[in-house]
């Protein structure tokens, strides 16, 4: 069978809001600011890869490192595809990284709660680093499970620099959740060297329905968000 041919550029905030809520389990987009990367696979648009700052503010301290040298890839939204996802999320970095020079590093993490060790990133040689701290998170009216972030005693959260309404506390339900795996990719081999002695052996899948890779489902896909014929190998 051929290789089908993945062109990877720019998404619209429509294309990947679309991508997020039917093709990634949150069904939810991270906290912005985000940088949107979208896939298409013989001309069809299949889904994003969304690069952010992370719910954490201090993700890239440990590190050394500025806000402007690192991100975190906070979603991977894919439908049915051909190409492995290790390679949509290799190009989606390599795309990222030759419009941000300045990027060293990218932090990821997977969610044993949503059966996810980290697949994508062991089948894309990212170095592991271990599991976090178990964390609350809260099960709003709606049913959704919010970051702590999101949800708020007075019912109103700042984001960059405005506040809006959220969840109060006393609305939702708090649930403990097990620490995420951390996985880092260097994009500079002064970075792999600072980072390597923090590597440790992969965590293994943890149920046999779910790993790393994010689910596949079909529906309609919005189809005219690509900005540009670029054509990445």
């Amino acid at each position: 069978m051929s290789k089908a041919d993945l062109k990877i550029d720019w998404a619209t905030h429509a294309a990947a809001k679309h991508a997020v809520e039917n093709w990634h389990y949150s069904e939810v987009l991270p906290i912005p600011p985000l940088v949107k990367v979208g896939a298409w696979e013989n001309a069809k648009f299949i889904g994003v890869v969304i690069f952010s700052r992370g719910a954490n503010n201090n993700l890239l301290k440990p590190f050394g490192i500025t806000q402007t040298e690192g991100c975190e890839l906070t979603r991977v939204a894919l439908t049915s595809h051909r190409s492995p996802v290790t390679r949509v999320v290799r190009l989606a970095m390599m795309f990222l990284k030759n419009k941000s020079p300045e990027l060293r590093l990218i932090v990821s993490f997977a969610d044993p709660s949503a059966g996810h060790h980290g697949g994508i990133y062991q089948g894309g040689n990212w170095l592991y680093t271990g599991q976090q701290p178990s964390t609350t998170e809260y099960i709003a009216p709606d049913g959704r499970q919010r970051h702590r972030r999101m949800v708020s005693k007075d019912g109103w959260i700042k984001v960059q620099g405005k506040y809006r309404r959220c969840w109060k506390h006393e609305q939702c339900t708090p649930v403990t959740k097990p620490g995420k795996h951390r996985y880092l990719m260097p994009l500079d081999e002064d970075m792999r060297k600072r980072i390597l002695p923090l590597s440790k052996p992969y965590p293994k899948r943890v149920t046999k329905a779910n790993s790393g890779d994010q689910p596949e489902s079909g529906g309609a896909v919005p189809t005219d968000t690509l900005q540009s014929s670029k054509v990445v190998p």
